[in-house]
């Protein structure tokens, strides 16, 4: 497949923006897969965090053997910084992610922009799976389409809140409109939070018509045991879990105000997002002193009817929704022991 333009002063310029912190063993074979693309118009932006194993090194040496990446160092303030870092330094008119321990296939940005051009489109995506160490394929993470399909907002909303959608900005190219609206702030990933992706997709979704989804799996997730976030330490639990309830809060409203049609997936959402809570949550954070812990029992106790009458959600979901709203603890200790029993904990 290739994109046949006039001259290349007619080529669009495609934007790649690759955070990177410590990622000296992964950071090579990412940028080779960008180097080795059939659409060559590209500029790829290596973004240092504040690494401090060499890695800021290593990008400053694969710049120097190609004049398409461009490379910049900041202190280290997570992901999201980076990449809005990379946001406002680009120069493409189409922008696109990978992060740094990925790669994707060579003819991903030729096929991701051939259909944004077809079709004058503002993003499209690719299907992505995971590889571990070894090389062995994981189960999708999402299945692609069997053919080009066009997506409404609102149905790819709908996706995103029966938790069957692709929120990631990694599988996208995406024009840079939406990055920055005529006559209105730049829209960039929320930093210090989890779930920015999720975020920033929902308040993009509005000004879409539609997004294009392309078959076949492009990207690919290198998955390493205990890079998972939900395995953190009971330190880390409170941060992870309170994102991903106050990114549940934002969607409702967003949802409310852009795609009111959508309230009853929108509750389901949330509420399956705090099931999610309580089912990690460590016993011994269940406190009076917990105050999302309490708040998100109350809310529970709130949104009984949602409960039983939301048709979105599963009899198992409504039974556990409905237990922890009237037995928490009890609830966890049984669920704990449980996964224990099957050999998941």
């Amino acid at each position: 497949m290739v994109i046949r333009m006039e001259s290349n002063k007619e080529q669009k310029l495609v934007s790649v923006i690759v955070p990177v912190y410590n990622i000296l063993d992964c950071l090579e074979r990412c940028v080779a897969s960008l180097l080795a693309q059939t659409y060559q118009k590209i500029e790829i932006l290596l973004v240092d965090d504040g690494s401090t194993d060499g890695t800021g090194d290593l990008c400053d040496q694969l710049a120097g053997k190609d004049n398409r990446i461009r490379v910049f160092h900041k202190e280290n303030g997570g992901s999201s910084s980076a990449r809005n870092y990379g946001i406002r330094q680009a120069k493409g008119e189409y922008l696109g992610f990978v992060d740094s321990d990925d790669f994707v296939e060579p003819d991903m940005y030729e096929r991701l922009l051939e259909v944004l051009l077809q079709h004058q489109g503002m993003m499209a995506q690719v299907g992505r799976n995971e590889i571990d160490v070894e090389g062995n394929l994981l189960p999708d993470i999402c299945v692609p389409p069997e053919k080009l399909e066009a997506i409404s907002a609102e149905d790819f909303l709908r996706e995103l809140l029966m938790h069957r959608g692709d929120c990631s900005f990694c599988t996208k190219l995406i024009h840079r409109e939406l990055f920055f609206p005529r006559n209105a702030e730049p829209r960039l990933f929320p930093e210090g939070v989890l779930n920015e992706d999720f975020y920033l997709m929902v308040q993009m979704l509005p000004e879409l018509h539609q997004l294009w989804s392309l078959p076949g799996y492009s990207y690919h997730v290198f998955y390493r045991i205990g890079s998972n976030t939900r395995k953190q330490s009971k330190e880390e639990f409170s941060r992870v879990f309170v994102d991903i309830v106050n990114n549940a809060d934002m969607v409702y409203d967003k949802v409310l105000l852009d795609f009111p049609q959508l309230e009853a997936e929108a509750i389901r959402f949330n509420l399956y997002q705090r099931l999610d809570y309580l089912l990690h949550i460590p016993i011994s954070q269940m406190t009076g002193e917990n105050r999302m812990y309490q708040q998100i029992v109350a809310y529970l106790k709130s949104h009984r009817k949602d409960i039983l009458h939301n048709p979105w959600l599963t009899r198992k979901n409504r039974v556990y929704l409905m237990l922890f709203a009237t037995a928490p603890k009890t609830v966890r200790r049984v669920h704990r022991l449980t996964m224990r029993v099957r050999g998941v904990v």
